[in-house]
């Protein structure tokens, strides 16, 4: 959420920023703004709205001189997402500015503290706060630095936040506590940033900040601090492998059809170097897990998307793996005082690894003693760095808000975990049909891709006045129907559910009408018969039906619905792969039907780094 570029080196910083904003444009924003240093002084310019608005009034402004700067897009918590409470603030004399992620709980009581001593704010925002108690405590402390050390002592909640000062020309400071923030190391130049992506063009030698880490940038030169006592941190810099090509569009419309047709490049991908053949066949290898206990219990814990994939690897991991497993929504897990066993592991899946909840609830399973698998793609994440074992899905940036082909990597690690621990229990357990389709999978989705976004685009038109949707599916194709429900939701805004079929005559039947249509999974697996009966349920009371279906022997299944949707036949695990991106691809061109903005949905925000 909210997205930071920070710059200092020889390049004008303004131009530099602007495009760093707009390569974080995915995190969700409602205005955006830039300082810069110019002439001994600080500049601030920032704007309600999209990028747009805030480039028409940086035109005709000096700035070319500056080469040392930050910029912000926010997504609104505290205060209205209008002008004043846009980003950068400054302190009350002007001399210090700052951008801020997150969250500073104790701001209202720092605010009547400050206001007591005669500050006035302008903006409704906790960083304004914090940017006014930095100026505060740098009436006695001895340095910059240890004001600004200082005033974050004092703020408690999660933060990533970047200064400027004028009394530093070309110096950038930057604290991260709970929200992500990290440094690129270019040849002259550094930059501070929320995300990777914001710096890819200019170097991919990255330097992680770690909670309660304070580091001070000019130009090529950079230092870390511990923020407690401002002592020397040591760090490594990191190389990452992303490249620009991975981050721009490649002749898309949006990020989201392109990231949603590299999925069978994506599992290969994630299938390299972890399926290796021998003289016994095919096997999954997954080093990462080799020196861990098999767990005599998994604890799967999420959000969002990546509950959804948590759940349909639920049955995998455990008829397949052996493994009794469990699953959590992260942010319910928690605060329950979740009671874990000796000799069993939580796995947190997070695209980003930085989900809030998420990485809480690794900390508190940390807290119990307990071995925590980290389930991610960003390499170096906080996730990443504080689980006991990583297993990277090496999906690579996914930059549209609306997650897609990193629910299809963590599918695949998952369903390789399950093969993994059913080798370890004994070489004789396993499915080899499973794991001989799934390395054939790249190939086969590839050539049924476009057929299926045809299909998609057919749909779209005849669906697109509906108000709400259903999603049914048993086993498996219930995860999916709550994730094909949820990127409705979340593209075209459209009210959808996605429901176990069997829980129908619960209470949602009664929903059932002509304008309330029924997205059905009924895939060629042991539950297709149920799902029929739940479809003829729906038929019996008027209510409209499309039927994502599968060959069989060469043909579709006879069921008299308004819409069939025919996917080539599978494996029943590998079936999902192809159901996946059927109902991404239907929601994206519902939305872009629609007039939405697929890549930026209202409200959203790529990474939901705050509780």
């Amino acid at each position: 959420m909210c997205g930071i570029i920070g710059y200092s080196g020889h390049r004008p910083a303004v131009p530099l920023l602007l495009e760093g904003l707009h390569r974080l444009e995915y995190r969700g924003y409602d205005s955006s703004g830039v300082a810069f240093e110019q002439a001994g002084g600080l500049h601030v310019v920032k704007a309600e709205g999209k990028l747009s608005a805030l480039e028409a009034k940086l035109e005709g402004l000096a700035h070319t001189l500056a080469t040392t700067g930050m910029g912000h897009t926010r997504w609104a918590t505290h205060g209205l997402p209008v002008e004043r409470n846009a980003h950068p603030h400054l302190s009350q004399d002007g001399k210090i500015a700052i951008v801020h992620n997150g969250i500073i709980e104790n701001f209202q009581e720092l605010k009547e503290e400050l206001s007591a001593k005669g500050h006035t704010f302008l903006s409704d925002t906790d960083t304004e706060v914090l940017a006014h108690l930095i100026g505060e405590e740098r009436k006695d402390a001895p340095s910059l630095c240890e004001a600004f050390a200082r005033a974050l002592r004092r703020a408690h909640g999660a933060y990533a936040v970047v200064m400027m000062a004028a009394e530093e020309p070309g110096v950038i400071y930057a604290a991260r506590m709970a929200a992500p923030l990290l440094m690129g190391v270019g040849v002259g130049e550094c930059f501070v940033a929320s995300d990777i992506p914001a710096f890819l063009p200019y170097t991919r030698e990255v330097v992680f900040l770690e909670d309660g880490e304070l580091a001070r940038i000019k130009g090529p030169a950079w230092e870390v601090f511990s923020l407690t006592d401002l002592s020397p941190v040591k760090k490594s810099v990191s190389y990452v492998p992303w490249d620009m090509q991975a981050a721009a569009k490649g002749g898309y419309k949006h990020f989201m059809l392109k990231e949603i047709m590299e999925q069978p490049r994506v599992i290969t991908d994630c299938l390299t170097g972890r399926v290796l053949e021998g003289e016994d066949g095919a096997r999954v290898v997954l080093h990462e897990l080799d020196h861990m206990p098999v767990p005599t219990r998994l604890h799967i814990v999420a959000c969002g998307t990546s509950y959804n994939a948590g759940l349909w690897g639920r049955q995998l991991l455990e008829n397949v793996g052996g493994i009794p497993t469990d699953l959590d929504i992260a942010s319910e897990f928690r605060y329950r005082d979740p009671q874990i066993l000796p000799g069993e592991a939580v796995m947190v899946i997070s695209q980003s690894g930085e989900t809030a909840d998420t990485l809480a609830a690794l900390r508190l399973a940390r807290e119990k003693g307990c071995m925590v698998i980290g389930l991610c793609n960003v390499v170096g994440s906080s996730i990443a760095r504080e689980a006991d074992v990583v297993l990277y899905t090496q999906a690579g940036p996914e930059i549209s808000v609306a997650s897609t082909k990193a629910m299809c990597s963590q599918m695949v690690l998952i369903a390789l975990m399950a093969l993994y621990y059913g080798q370890r229990r004994s070489p004789a357990v396993g499915d080899a049909g499973l794991l001989r389709e799934l390395c054939t999978l790249p190939e086969r989705l590839s050539a049924a891709l476009p057929v299926m976004q045809e299909r998609a685009a057919q749909l779209a038109p005849r669906f697109s006045s509906a108000r709400s949707f259903f999603y049914l599916g048993r086993g498996q194709c219930h995860a999916l129907a709550l994730e094909g429900a949820l990127k409705l939701k979340e593209l075209s805004y459209i009210h959808a559910e996605g429901y176990a079929a069997g829980e129908m005559k619960h209470g949602p039947i009664a929903l059932i009408d002509p304008q309330f249509p029924t997205f059905a999974l009924a895939l060629d697996d042991a539950l297709f018969a149920k799902v029929k009966s739940n479809i003829q349920e729906v038929l019996a009371r008027q209510g409209r039906v499309i039927a994502l279906v599968q060959e069989k022997d060469g043909r579709a299944p006879d069921l008299a619905v308004e819409e069939l949707w025919v996917l080539p036949s599978a494996h029943p695990v590998i079936s999902s792969f192809f159901a996946l991106p059927a109902l991404q691809l239907f929601s994206y061109r519902m939305a872009d039907y629609l007039g939405k903005d697929v890549d930026q949905p209202r409200n959203l925000a790529k990474s939901v780094t705050v509780e």
